[in-house]
């Protein structure tokens, strides 16, 4: 007997034979290339009139010591007696702290549905041509059998199951009680993984980090706001600020690691992302046959189609916005000739329309960036991401930002610029708390209001929970989460507005930071009661979007020093000559951005007690292994 942890959902017009094959290849010995977990097929005795049920759902699961010995594999960190953090052995469990007795209670359920899913992943096709009744699916000796399914549409989806006890603490404790204090990260780490912890660690500290730039920003908006001089100390504390709270963060993300024990956790091996295809061949690294695609020909398609696509997409950008302009300078025409309160309401309009067509553009946008980035056949889900994180970064930058640098260093217009600030910020929070929580959940709601009125007809009074085959129907039929991907694209679009322009708007601090708070409380929620439970990501560290705020940090240094030449209070000791005023602004943005990096240089990553910590581990097992040859020999 096991706990159910995984489903496992197969097409319902999957072949018996393959049905059987798969199922047989999971329950295999590990030695006859098997992954010897449990699986049982979903008993289910619900019917729904004129809805058909997927007979082919799978319960996976797997004893206490096959996950134990699948943490080994898996190479996961726990916490030792002494204190320190080290990768899990068998030989070595009773170090471990919190192992008792056979260590039920060892491995919480993020970790054992995390091993079942890196176990299932290993599945790999021995000897067969072809998947068994499914001719048309061919299989090589090595391949990913469960990467190959996902491919084909025979496997339709695996996710682990929601603990509905856990959930409800963690629910409880998260979102549901609003109160002024720290999320509960250990929780959230406990129970989605590293990975997703993270984001909300650095939703957190984001928004704790925009405090002092808030209370700074309330006093400034309160002076009158034709007198520009006072934002060039504002902007002198946004460079500081923006660097300051990035490498601090750093420190704080290693911490959080080092804690969870994914901080030394080495990289396991790429293997190919399932889309992914090509002429079978041999690996050079692994040995193993393999589709392979030529490199040149993606880097073709990456310069000849998606690059020129972007390209289009930034000009199509560049013409909505000056048709924007127009509209602009339209109603403002229009207001002058008989200014009265509803054209001055009428004012606000073309800025409102502006930014809800860049939201419509950024969302068509991210599509067509997806499907190109797919087309160009990345082998490695990393080399996917990456690819696929800049596209949608420069389209959205451009996209969100491109009309502001206008404004501000062609038009020379402050009014506007802080105007076009504060209706592109304001409009694209109220858009994405309601394309991000509300209408998935609203959309939810509406596809699981018939099976939970049958799931209620069904139930009797003594029963508090879902049994578990209506518990699986239901979260079967729950939305995917698709990552963290939009959620950091969010973030990064804010920080941008705050760090690039807001000492023209002091007041962007303020409603990012209400942003945020409303942020983690629609972010928790739609995690608990809107998506499937995603399996647990062993994240060491926010990835590729440190460097995409830091990037945009480089950027606030030079826009800000170019708003602070602008200022009248720096244009007057440079009355005579423009060229000195315009020489000066670069020579103090080249020493800010060297200060910059002397200070990123200067602040290490990690914490001195962490590296000592960790060096002592490395220190410890390089002794070990030492003890370990002389044995041998």
């Amino acid at each position: 007997m096991f706990t159910p942890l995984v489903v496992v959902e197969l097409a319902s017009d999957t072949k018996e034979e393959a049905i059987a094959w798969i199922l047989s290849r999971i329950r295999d010995q590990q030695q006859n290339g098997g992954v010897h977990v449990g699986v049982d097929p979903l008993n289910s005795k619900i019917s729904f009139d004129c809805e058909k049920e997927n007979p082919n759902m799978f319960l996976v699961g797997a004893t206490r010591q096959r996950l134990l010995s699948g943490a080994e594999e898996v190479g996961l960190f726990k916490e030792c007696n002494d204190g320190s953090m080290r990768g899990f052995t068998c030989a070595n469990k009773h170090n471990f702290k919190d192992f008792e007795g056979d260590g039920d209670s060892f491995l919480n359920m993020a970790e054992c549905q995390y091993i079942i899913k890196h176990e299932l992943d290993t599945l790999r096709a021995k000897d067969e041509t072809h998947v068994p009744g499914h001719t048309q699916v061919k299989l090589y000796p090595g391949k990913s059998i469960i990467r190959r399914l996902q491919s084909k549409g025979i496997l339709i989806q695996i996710f682990p199951l929601h603990g509905q006890e856990e959930l409800k603490r963690l629910s409880f404790s998260w979102y549901k009680k609003v109160k002024l204090s720290f999320q509960p990260l250990d929780n959230i780490r406990h129970y989605y993984g590293e990975g997703q912890a993270l984001y909300f660690g650095f939703l957190e500290y984001f928004t704790f980090a925009l405090v002092p730039m808030a209370l700074i920003g309330v006093p400034y908006y309160l002076f009158d706001w034709e007198d520009y001089d006072k934002y060039v100390i504002f902007a002198v504390f946004n460079l500081v600020w923006c660097t300051v709270i990035l490498e601090l963060w750093k420190r704080f993300s290693a911490s959080l690691a080092y804690r969870w024990g994914t901080l030394s956790r080495k990289k396991a091996f790429e293997e190919p992302r399932p889309g992914f295809h090509g002429t079978l061949g041999f690996n050079p690294v692994t040995g193993r046959k393999e589709p392979l695609y030529p490199n040149a020909k993606r880097q073709l398609r990456v310069y000849l189609v998606s690059l020129p696509f972007v390209l289009l997409c930034l000009y199509l950008s560049l013409y909505i916005m000056m048709i924007y302009f127009q509209m602009e300078g339209w109603v403002l025409s229009f207001h002058d000739e008989e200014p009265t309160f509803w054209t001055g309401i009428l004012m606000f309009i073309p800025s409102i329309i502006y930014a809800v067509v860049i939201e419509i553009m950024n969302l068509i946008y991210r599509y067509a960036a997806e499907f190109l980035t797919e087309w160009e056949n990345h082998r490695l889900e990393s080399s996917y991401q990456n690819h696929l994180v800049l596209k949608v970064l420069v389209f959205n930058f451009f996209n969100c930002f491109a009309s502001l640098f206008y404004i501000a260093f062609v038009m020379q217009d402050m009014v506007l610029l802080r105007q076009s600030l504060a209706t592109l910020l304001i409009t694209s929070q109220i858009l994405n708390q309601f394309m991000e929580a509300f209408l998935p959940y609203w959309l939810q709601r509406r596809r699981n209001k018939k099976m939970i009125r049958k799931v209620q007809k069904r139930r009797t009074v003594e029963e508090k929970e879902l049994p578990l085959a209506e518990q699986v129907r239901l979260e079967a039929d729950m939305s995917t989460y698709l990552g963290t991907f939009d959620d950091y694209l969010e973030l990064f679009l804010l920080f941008g507005y705050v760090s690039l322009f807001s000492c023209t708007y002091p007041l962007a601090a303020v409603l990012v930071v209400l942003n945020n708070v409303t942020e983690v409380y629609s972010d928790a929620f739609k995690m608990c009661r809107v998506f499937k439970r995603p399996f647990s990501d062993p994240a060491a560290n926010i990835g590729v979007w440190q460097l995409a705020f830091e990037a945009m940090s480089v950027i606030a240094i030079v826009t800000n020093c170019a708003l602070i030449g602008m200022s009248p209070q720096v244009k007057a000791y440079f009355t005579e000559s423009e060229t000195q005023l315009i020489l000066w602004t670069v020579a103090i943005e080249h020493m800010l951005l060297a200060f910059k990096f002397i200070l990123t240089f200067l602040i290490p990553d990690v914490p001195k007690h962490i590296q000592i910590k960790l060096a002592r581990l490395e220190f410890e097992s390089l002794e070990a292994l030492k003890k370990k040859v002389r044995k041998t020999l």
